[in-house]
């Protein structure tokens, strides 16, 4: 049985945040500038940071390290943890820039990277990752490099990210992997329609994570929601342009750690490829997804407003003739409701090796061009309650 209110962790987490908010004048400041960074955009700040960093990390109280108005450029960089301090503040009041050329950030993975850290917060500022010409560079087949994610916390525990603004990524806005207990809060993601590999947020192998009241304009994802996690609360999301929340891409790998109890609660859709969709490779894979929940959803002109895809194979390399080996049960759509861009509003196009089941759906109000809309199923089980519009197919 899911637990439908919020986790009681996710509570605890943002009581956390508030007293470290409130007890900021009790931390140890370490401001950026003091260690040579400077606030014009154009000089170098990146062994500043480091610097401030390493004072941070070293220190055995609280600290905060304060980023002041203005401009920072800033190449990759990776903040280690190991950290002597319980509790380390990014206050940013200002910008960081990414270098003008694409290729210096471009051939990292990462531009700004968190590794095995605890109790981390970033509060406020903004993030320009200057991706756009990047972009460009795809778009006209040239030999490119990927790009870099934006911010990336990886093998981290209780971590917050509030009020920040991510500014057209090369790659990635936000990516939380291997993560538990992390809070992400007020958030603004944007970038453009066209950007591709531009995911808002990215979770996967993480634990107890809370995305609440965040704005996400992008090109890809808005929300990604990778194999091996668990317990995710996702609440006042607003999305588009982009390609909506998604699990999966799923089955990557034949031994794949599942998704479970993930809560989508009061989200809203603009003009989005997809709206809610959970999407498997058609190739073998031990993986899962059950235990989910999509509550109170708002589609406005929405490509594919509620979509299962189990036979996911682009370019049909690698999957030809196979079936997803991803077993999807227990998902219910409640209160789901606007309108679909295409005839066929709800779409479950499940495995034949493993049909979907437990799929439920409860008070859907699905129209398309003012005219009623479409259902379509495969090797899918399921029931209806209430008002479900479209017809359903279950």
């Amino acid at each position: 049985m899911m637990n439908l209110s919020r986790p009681s962790h996710s509570i605890i987490l943002i009581l956390f945040f508030m007293l470290a908010i409130n007890s900021t004048s009790a931390l140890t400041k370490y401001n950026v500038l003091n260690f040579g960074a400077k606030p014009n955009g154009k000089t170098d700040s990146t062994k500043a940071f480091l610097m401030a960093w390493k004072a941070a990390c070293t220190s055995a109280d609280s600290t905060i390290i304060y980023v002041p108005k203005g401009r920072y450029l800033l190449g990759s960089m990776a903040f280690q943890g190991g950290c002597k301090s319980p509790q380390i503040i990014f206050r940013i009041d200002g910008t960081l820039v990414a270098p003008q050329d694409y290729r210096v950030l471009g051939k990292s993975t990462d531009w700004l990277s968190f590794e095995g850290v605890n109790g981390v917060s970033i509060l406020g500022g903004a993030l320009d990752a200057k991706g756009p010409s990047l972009w460009a560079c795809k778009a006209s087949h040239s030999n490119c490099p990927s790009g870099a994610t934006t911010l990336s916390f990886t093998n981290s525990k209780n971590i917050r990210i509030r009020s920040l603004l991510s500014l057209n990524s090369q790659m990635f806005h936000i990516v939380i992997n291997g993560c538990e207990n992390v809070n992400v809060q007020w958030v603004r993601i944007i970038a453009a329609g066209n950007s591709p590999n531009t995911d808002g947020i990215h979770v996967q192998l993480s634990k107890n994570v809370n995305i609440i009241k965040c704005s996400i304009k992008t090109g890809d994802d808005c929300i990604s929601i990778g194999p091996g996690t668990k317990n995710l609360w996702v609440e006042q999301v607003t999305c588009g342009p982009g390609h909506g929340i998604s699990i999966g891409s799923l089955a990557k790998d034949l031994k794949e750690e599942g998704v479970q109890n993930i809560t989508v609660k009061k989200t809203i859709f603009f003009g989005t490829q997809n709206g809610l969709r959970i999407k498997s490779w058609a190739r073998p894979s031990t993986g899962f997804v059950q235990g989910i929940r999509f509550m109170d959803s708002l589609m406005i002109n929405v490509q594919n407003p509620i979509v299962i895809d189990q036979n996911y194979c682009p370019h049909n390399l690698n999957c030809p003739n196979q079936v997803s080996g991803i077993k999807i049960k227990d998902i219910i759509y409640e209160g789901i409701r606007g309108t679909s861009s295409t005839q066929v509003a709800i779409k479950f196009d499940c495995s034949p090796k493993n049909p979907c089941t437990g799929i439920r759906l409860q008070n859907i109000n699905l129209s398309y061009l003012n005219k009623p809309a479409q259902s379509s199923c495969s090797n899918v089980r399921g029931k209806t309650l209430n008002l479900v519009r479209p017809e359903s197919c279950l």
